[in-house]
């Protein structure tokens, strides 16, 4: 299956087809064009596939409900050290417990999650005889409980999955509580996980792994580090470009890919300038969820399928690389479709009217770069540790990667190495 149709995209030949390229917007069908032609041309199934979401400052109180409302008896909580030093883990744990049920704690996930983490993670939840499995955590801790719920009824080696709908049983009941504002880990139908043979990242799609219920409790981003709200609220920006301008973009995710947008250009500076601002981290907060909605049904792109294979050979952050990387795919599409980039640059914060889309394009790729600035990213690939002689590994890799699928411009293996040298 390919990933287009993975998606539910169809009613067209092509994935880009007409009714989406008008600058961005989708023309509505009205009772004046009603010809079995106009509705061919205008009009495409969208499957939009989204958890049960509870917003807000303070909703870590209902986890306790949300995971005995699955089933929940002996729930397997997946976390990381730093949100345990933080206070949120004893807190959910106490939620939990009030509900009447007996977690069990695993905190032994580092970022960018290896496959023998995952494995042990499952020997532990299996031992345990758990049920429901919680997420507390950055996209790396769901990530990981994404693979433990994978194998307690698949079986095999988290690395049998990669690609796309290779989970084929059924998982345990999830309930995620992202702790960062940008990886959309909390809701999409992702999982990435570090090969750590290989040094390269798989990327897992099936739509088993939407969590059942996302708890959004802004008031955990307030904890996260400078580098890594810089690093999440970049990853939260490139989810949202790149799921508008993907060729599996529909209306459903467009809106919420431009709402993100322009969350995350007005508000990603004033949490990294005054952590404690807390409009601007319920902001960031809606702008990951929203970002994360849009690219879970419209998948992603070039950045993304890039940036996997640096953070692979180098356990680079994930964001920061989508920073790097994200102005040069920017331009890069655009000289294809230069149209679709004009609703983006608007959202912005962009002046677009009466401006040529290219332009318009190329001033968005400098807005992101200016943003990456402020927030402290560096400008290439190289201060991270990627070397000429990485580029022609990374590119071929890169092609192999389930986002690349629906980048809107149809890329190849000199296409890539050109990406990759321009960003270093």
């Amino acid at each position: 299956m390919s990933l287009t149709s993975h998606v539910m995209v169809a009613g067209g030949d092509d994935p880009s087809a007409d009714w989406s390229r008008d600058e961005g917007r989708c023309e509505l069908l009205g009772p004046q064009r009603t010809s079995t032609e106009a509705v061919r041309r205008s009009a495409r199934l969208a499957k939009f596939h989204v958890p049960e979401v509870v917003f807000g400052p303070g909703s870590l109180t209902e986890l306790g409900h949300c995971a005995l409302r699955l089933g929940g008896r002996r729930p397997f909580l997946v976390t990381d050290a730093g949100l345990m030093e933080a206070g949120w883990v004893d807190e959910a744990v106490g939620h939990l417990r009030r509900a009447g049920l007996r977690p069990v704690v695993w905190c032994d996930v580092t970022p960018n999650p290896k496959d023998h983490e995952v494995q042990a993670g499952f020997e532990r939840y299996a031992a345990s005889g758990c049920d429901v499995i919680v997420g507390v955590g950055g996209g790396s801790v769901i990530d990981a409980a994404k693979g433990v719920a994978i194998l307690s009824s698949n079986g095999g080696h988290i690395l049998d999955y990669e690609g796309v709908d290779r989970v084929v049983q059924p998982i345990p009941p999830t309930v995620m509580v992202p702790s960062t504002s940008g990886t959309g880990a909390d809701v999409s139908q992702f999982a990435v996980i570090t090969d750590t043979t290989e040094h390269v990242k798989i990327t897992i799609v099936s739509r088993t792994l939407v969590p059942e219920i996302s708890v959004i409790d802004p008031r955990l981003l307030t904890t996260m580090p400078d580098w890594l709200n810089a690093a999440t609220g970049l990853d939260a920006l490139t989810h949202a470009i790149e799921a508008f301008v993907s060729r599996a973009h529909n209306p459903l995710t467009d809106n919420h890919a431009l709402h993100a947008v322009e969350l995350i250009t007005a508000n990603l500076v004033r949490t990294q300038v005054d952590p404690r601002d807390f409009g601007a981290r319920l902001a960031m907060a809606q702008a990951a969820l929203e970002a994360g909605m849009a690219f879970t049904n419209a998948i992603l792109g070039a950045t993304h399928a890039m940036s996997h294979q640096v953070g692979g050979l180098l356990d680079a952050p994930h964001g920061v690389v989508n920073g790097v990387l994200l102005p040069h795919v920017i331009r890069f599409n655009a000289e294809a479709w230069p149209e679709r980039f004009v609703a983006l640059g608007a959202a912005a914060g962009l002046p677009v009217s009466g401006v040529p889309a290219q332009e318009v394009a190329e001033q968005l790729a400098d807005l992101v770069r200016a943003l990456a600035d402020d927030v402290g990213v560096p400008k290439g690939l190289a201060s991270l540790g990627v070397a000429e002689r990485d580029v022609p590994v990374l590119a071929r890799t890169t092609l192999k990667d389930a986002c690349m699928a629906t980048n809107p411009r149809d890329v190849d293996v000199r296409d890539v190495e050109t990406l990759f040298r321009e960003a270093l």
